[in-house]
């Protein structure tokens, strides 16, 4: 049980991600992704008369109890595998956020970014809930999120996935070294 509560090491974890994909095909031809899994909870929730959500959600089940692993798994990690030691990143990153204000390593992530307190900024509204909302309508937008489009669609050499993959890099670079300094000076 020890080997769970703490974190694995990028040659573990990686590839047994990347053993998802050919796992997930084997075992009933499934597609690897966390985005549609909000569609299914609204064609639970709400009336089937609008059209998007008039499909067969109940097929896709499996995908509910993969996302609420993910919950519990961050619940756990926050609170059993996190023992308030710094993040390890690298000393040249510590520098660079610093300049910004971002000094406070401990946990899991930085709490000047990730806070109750940060929230109720407005930076904290601008890199929270405005970064939140464009993610959501840009995974609405590319037909899938990171893990769909990175994991699942290059894996079946998807062409598409790799426009949105490269469209995600793109985005993440931009918004680390023009949008990030700018909400945070």
């Amino acid at each position: 049980m020890e080997v769970f509560l703490k974190a694995w090491a990028w040659y573990t974890a990686g590839p047994l991600l990347g053993l998802i994909v050919p796992f997930l095909l084997l075992i009933g031809n499934k597609s690897f992704g966390i985005s549609s899994t909000l569609r299914q909870i609204c064609a639970m929730c709400v009336p089937a008369k609008i059209p998007y959500f008039q499909y067969n959600w109940k097929s896709e089940i499996w995908n509910l109890f993969f996302v609420s692993g993910i919950i519990i798994g961050a619940f756990l990690a926050s609170n059993f595998i996190s023992d308030g030691s710094e993040i390890m990143i690298s000393e040249q990153t510590k520098i660079d956020l610093a300049e910004f204000g971002i000094t406070n390593f401990e946990g899991l992530a930085p709490k000047q970014l990730f806070s109750w307190q940060n929230l109720l900024t407005l930076n904290g509204f601008i890199f929270v809930i405005l970064g939140g909302f464009l993610v959501g309508f840009g995974t609405r937008y590319a037909n899938g999120c990171t893990s769909g489009h990175s994991i699942m669609g290059l894996s079946n050499l998807q062409l598409s996935s790799l426009v949105a993959t490269i469209c995600f890099m793109i985005g993440g670079i931009f918004s680390t070294h023009i949008l990030f300094p700018l909400i945070f000076e």
